[in-house]
Formats: C-alpha cells, structure tokens, sequence
C-alpha cells in the first residue's frame, strides 16, 4: 500500500513554541493593564461625577448670568441713562447761545431740576454706561465756562473716547483750562496729547498751533520750532498754517 509525505506542513520547534507563549503572555499583561486603567476611570468618574457636574452647572450659570446682565441690565441701563441725557443737554445747548443767564443754564444742566437728573448725577448713577462717560465731557466743559477750571479738569479726566473729535477736543480743553490757571507745563502736555490723539485737519494743527505758543512761553523754543514745522510740513492748508514760517523763524531765532 502506498505510502505519502504530506507537504507544506512542518513541526513547530522548541524555540518557536517559547516565542508564542511569551507573545500570549505579553498580550494577556497588555489587557490587564488596559482593563485596571478602564477601571480606575471609572471609579474616579464615578467619584467626581457631582463635583464635575456642578463645575459645569458654574460655568453655564456664570455665562447666562453674563447674558442676562448684558441683556436686562446693561441695555436697559444704557437707555435710560441716554434718556436722561436729554434734559441737561437742552439747558447745556441754551447756554452756548444764550445773550444773558449762562451760569444759571449750565447749573440747570448740571443739577438737574423737577425730578431730572443733572450731568452730575447721570456721570455718577450710570458711570458704566457711554451716556455716563458722555457726561463727564458735558459737566467738565459746564465748569470751564463757568471758569471753575479745577472742576473742569477733574470731570474731563474722567471722560476718555476715542471719537475722531471728541477725544481731541476733551483732551485740549484741559489743556485750555490748566493754561488759564497759569500752569504751562501741563497745559503744554495736554495740548500734544490732544494733538497727537487722532490725525485730522482741524484738531491736530489746532492743538499743535496751541502747543507751540506753549512752549515758547516756557522757552523750549527747540520744541516750539519742532511743533510748529509738523504744522507746516503736514497742515499747511489749515488755518494754522497761514504763515506759519512766522512761529518757526520766531522761534528758531528766540534768544
């Protein structure tokens, strides 16, 4: 009877059979770490799932709280402190064009009367909206008409914007006020603020026109020459830079 050799198959040997068993080994170490791991997670989840949860509750209270603010404090806040604005404002404009009672119109505006409030009060009750910073131009400016400078620049300080004009002309009307109280060097320090604070036609030659005549009071005539050569060199169409090589000569050429 026929015998066979069947092919292709050959038995394993000592040092192949060590080989599987040691991989067997490794892969059963691997799956019981990874199962401790998965374990241990879930214990620290199962631990931690209330303060977790309630970290999170924090964070989504805070950020409906922040919207709520926005929308039913700040908002509302803002107009009505806009609002308010409007009857100081109307005293405030009489006064520029008023012949006689000036005083009278900008303390109206500033104090308010039957039951409205004042610029003083709105700067004071709404001090986080824009209608309240807006009151503080209005309250400082009233002061300085009435030539009460040292209040003037208290409540002008307080105001900041960043308005094309009305940042400049904040920051040039303490200049305005520290120079009619006979101090030259803050006046002189306002008027490069204002100048220097936004870029246009009318303020910045204005305020540097100003600052010049400063510094020539004080006798930086280097600075004043300097002042007065922006003038000429960037706003020689300004009404500023109608001879203006008069103030440059002048002060080149001071002793």
């Amino acid at each position: 009877m026929a015998t066979y050799k069947k092919k292709g198959f050959k038995g394993k040997d000592k040092n192949e059979q060590n080989q599987l068993d040691d991989a067997k080994f490794e892969t059963a170490e691997v799956f019981n770490t990874l199962e401790e791991t998965a374990t241990r997670s879930e214990q620290w989840i199962e631990k931690n799932s209330k303060p977790l949860f309630y970290s999170l509750i924090g964070v989504v209270v805070i950020f409906l709280a922040f919207l709520g603010y926005h929308k039913y404090i700040d908002q509302p806040n803002e107009l009505e402190a806009s609002n308010e604005l409007a009857f100081p404002r109307k005293h405030f404009d009489e006064a520029a064009v008023a012949g006689s009672g000036i005083d009278s119109l900008l303390n109206l505006g500033l104090e308010g009367a039957d039951g409205k409030y004042g610029f003083l009060d709105i700067a004071e009750s709404f001090s986080g909206t824009d209608a309240g910073n807006l009151a503080n131009y209005y309250a400082g400016v009233s002061y300085l008409q009435m030539k009460q400078y040292e209040k003037g620049i208290e409540f002008l300080s307080k105001f900041n914007s960043d308005d094309e004009m009305l940042g400049p002309v904040s920051l040039g009307a303490i200049g305005d006020a520290f120079s009619d109280i006979n101090q030259p060097e803050d006046a002189l320090e306002y008027y490069e603020k204002a100048a220097n604070k936004k870029s246009n036609e009318f303020t910045t030659p204005l305020f540097l026109y100003k600052a010049g005549h400063t510094a020539m009071s004080l006798k930086e005539y280097d600075k004043a020459a300097q002042l007065f050569t922006q003038i000429k060199e960037k706003y020689s169409k300004s009404d500023q830079g109608i001879d203006i090589d008069k103030f440059i000569n002048a002060a080149k050429y001071a002793e």
